[in-house]
Parts: C-alpha cells; structure tokens; sequence
C-alpha cells in the first residue's frame, strides 16, 4: 500500500478530507473549497480550489477526474480530463470545471466537484532510432481500425 500525505490549506478545518464513499471505488471525492458560491453559466469554466494539497512517493500520479452524476445530471465535467497531478507538486489541487449543460450550476462549499485517482507510473526512456520496427497497424490513425 502506497502512502500518501494529506494537507488542509488553512481555512479549510471545515472541510471534510477526501474520501472513498464506497469499499469498492476507485476514486477519493474532491471537495470545493470555495469561499462564496460561484455560479457556472453554460459554457463557463472556472478554476475551483479544493482546500487540500498532497505529497506521494515518486512512481505515483493522481489523476483529476469527473463525477459521473453531475456529468450526467447537470453537463458539468473537469477539463484537462484527467489532470494530472506529478509526484513533485505540492500546491493546491484545483479543479477547472466547465458547464456543458443548459442551465446555470452553482458550486457551493463542501459540494463534491470530481474524484481523485492514484495510478502508478512507469519509468520510461526514450530511446531514439532511425527507424521502428514494423507492427500490424502500421503508421494506421484515428479511424484505422473500423468504427
């Protein structure tokens, strides 16, 4: 089990931290840590703290994510889908949600606004060549392979 350290950003005691609202998620839900509603207008996007910052081991990245039922109910989602927060950071984790939907969406206080996920991360070098070997695909983009 990896562990990873947890920080409330003064003025935000009230907050509670993030949690997995079920045994089998995936996801610790973020929190808005807004100090006065801010109100989204279709199409509008804003920057909304989340009154936390973290530090985890090197090899691991957290990755901001959308919920699912405000996607669904209301056309609010997190751009930059998924934001990735690198092991080195240790600002306050923000999250830049964008209104797709019809109506005018208001964030208030303590409302859950997207879901944190770890993953591990290889370590990669990249080697350059002069040619790569061949594959099936080929150099075959968007659309190769069928509908």
């Amino acid at each position: 089990m990896y562990k990873v350290m947890i920080k409330r950003l003064p003025g935000n005691e009230d907050l509670p931290l993030p949690a997995m609202m079920t045994a089998g998620a995936s996801g610790f839900d973020l929190r808005a840590a807004v100090t006065e509603p801010v109100t989204l207008q279709p199409g509008e996007r804003a920057l909304i703290p989340t009154g936390i910052a973290i530090a985890m081991p090197e090899g691991l990245e957290a990755q901001v994510r959308p919920r699912s039922g405000l996607a669904l109910k209301h056309g609010i989602t997190c751009l930059n889908s998924p934001g990735t927060i690198d092991a080195d950071y240790r600002g306050e984790i923000g999250v830049i949600l964008i209104n797709l939907g019809q109506a005018p969406f208001t964030v208030h206080r303590g409302d859950r606004i997207a879901q944190l996920v770890f993953q591990t991360v290889p370590r990669v070098a990249l080697v350059e060549v002069e040619v790569l070997p061949g594959s099936g695909r080929g150099s075959g983009g968007f659309g190769h392979t069928g509908v």
